[in-house]
């Protein structure tokens, strides 16, 4: 309880101690935190949309990836002097492993109903060209020499690399130098349903969740609260709209996010805009397609390409079934959310942030070139695009389905113009009232670092007293290494690595594979 606030027994009625806006990933992380520490406080979660993880957090909506930098090259870039920056991939694994830790402490307290949510899947990264090749040597030669990552593998045998996943190496031209790297602690995450079970929790120990509820605007009292207007959208609400007020907010409502930012009129939004990215992926559940790749395949980016946009051919278990997904394919609307206003883009435009939308759009011209050639390519050349993966890919096993919204974070860089960032940003208003979160990838995976930055920012008299509890559920805040950690949040898909399959025959496992592989997953 923070000294500018009054205590829950003095609230009035229609008040909180939190309110989340949003029902994603981000939004339960936070709260899952909030009521571990302080148990006591009230939480109210409001979510537009009829039930949670329905956005980014649902499991077709993003790649399902448990973002560690074993497999994605961009957080990897190559310097000057042809030597690898590793110290994004560094960083962006301690966080994973944060997030794994709290997973673990919240099974082993019978706050998660399971493990369902995540499944060891070995992470890969395939190359083709001399070149490249050459790269991702140097890569794997940086990455090892770092205890977090010395247990890669790299290879450029095609036998080896069939072993590993013969999708990669079936009808591929035998002159075409390749290689690939395999990590085999990557893993598969379901976020919508880590996202429910996370909710359903909270609930439990008494938040209250308002589903079909949409936060309209959000002020400032004359005791420094928040008052939040709420419209009920269901269809036979008894109040059309009501209010809430809330000691703590925090905006998790993903590309939603900074418009109600802005709304909220804090100083520290000023300058920020978005640029709303959407996708597509190729999408199969052919059971004799899906039992010869089990493994997440990252690419090589094109020139101008945003990060989200890295092609991969993934593993993907979801309601515990498994498939397979290739993409993305990027696209643009100019809606913030999948499910949301087509005047998202527009609305979102101030006096204070055209500037940087405009100096940014100057800076990555790149990119829109990028999206305008996605935009009109032709199914045949996106489809052309999986089989540079996958060469005997047949489009009879493939369907398309749309991904959720992206909304790429634009800011002032030191000169005052506008620069496009890549990754999440976290916004606080100065005295800690109110918080929320921009961006996109790694965005879910890293959610349990960013939540516990929003609290040791937000909470700045607290945080010492909770410094403690949170080492405790997590070891890697109080600097335990993380190769000294034996924690594994993977057990509930133990599939065995892929290189445990038999020899494949010009690259095609034989049928008794597919019985096994198919019961294993049952």
């Amino acid at each position: 309880m923070t000294s500018r606030e009054t205590s829950p027994r003095q609230q009035p009625a229609d008040a909180v101690d939190v309110v989340l806006v949003g029902g994603g990933v981000m939004s339960a992380t936070l709260g899952t935190l909030i009521q571990q520490l302080e148990p006591t406080w009230s939480i109210r979660i409001i979510e537009r949309l009829d039930d949670v993880a329905l956005e980014s957090s649902n499991p077709w909506n993003n790649a399902g990836t448990g973002h560690a930098a074993l497999c994605e090259l961009n957080y990897t870039p190559e310097r000057a002097d042809g030597s690898v920056d590793i110290t994004k991939a560094v960083a962006i694994n301690e966080q994973f492993e944060t997030s794994r830790e709290l997973w673990q402490h919240l099974l082993a307290t019978g706050q998660l109903a399971d493990e369902s949510f995540v499944h060891r899947t070995p992470h890969m990264t395939f190359v083709r060209g001399a070149e490249n090749v050459e790269f991702l040597r140097r890569r794997y030669e940086t990455m090892t020499a770092h205890p977090l990552f010395r247990d890669m593998e790299f290879s450029t045998d095609r036998a080896e690399i069939s072993r590993w996943t013969p999708l990669l190496t079936a009808g591929r031209d035998a002159d075409e130098p390749i290689a690939a790297t395999r990590s085999v602690a990557g893993t598969d995450v379901d976020f919508g349903n880590l996202t429910r079970q996370l909710v359903d929790n909270l609930v439990r120990h008494g938040a209250e969740l308002q589903l079909q509820h949409e936060v309209t605007s959000l002020k400032r009292t004359k005791d420094r609260r928040w008052r939040l207007k709420v419209k009920d959208r269901s269809w036979n609400a008894p109040r059309r709209t009501s209010t809430v007020t809330a000691r703590f907010v925090f905006v998790g409502a993903g590309g939603g996010a900074l418009p109600l930012l802005q709304a909220s009129g804090i100083p520290e939004i000023k300058g920020f805009g978005g640029f709303p990215i959407s996708g597509e992926f190729l999408r199969t559940d052919n059971p004799e397609v899906v039992a010869q790749h089990q493994a997440k395949v990252y690419g090589k980016a094109d020139v101008g390409a945003p990060p989200m946009s890295v092609p991969h051919l993934d593993t993907r278990v979801v309601d515990g079934k498994s498939y397979l997904m290739f993409g993305p394919y990027a696209g643009f609307s100019p809606k913030y959310l999948k499910k949301g206003k087509y005047l998202g883009l527009i609305t979102s435009l101030r006096a204070d942030n055209i500037t940087s939308m405009l100096g940014a759009g100057l800076k990555n011209m790149d990119l829109t070139q990028y999206l305008l050639g996605q935009l009109a390519a032709a199914p045949e050349s996106k489809f052309h695009t999986l089989q540079q993966f996958m060469p005997r890919a047949h489009p009879k096993d493939w369907e398309k389905i749309t991904a959720g919204q992206r909304v790429q974070v634009i800011k002032r860089d030191a000169d005052g113009k506008g620069v496009l960032q890549f990754g999440t940003e976290v916004v606080t208003a100065g005295d800690g009232s109110i918080a929320g979160l921009l961006g996109a990838s790694p965005g879910a995976s890293t959610a349990v670092s960013a939540m516990v930055d929003v609290l040791g920012r937000c909470f700045p008299q607290e945080f010492p007293a909770w410094r403690e509890q949170l080492a405790a559920m997590m070891p890697s805040l109080d600097g335990v290494p993380a190769d000294a950690r034996e924690i594994d949040t993977t057990a509930s898909a133990a599939d065995e690595p892929a290189a445990t399959l038999p020899e494949p025959v010009d690259g095609v496992l034989p049928a008794s594979v597919y019985e096994s592989q198919a019961d294993s997953r049952s």
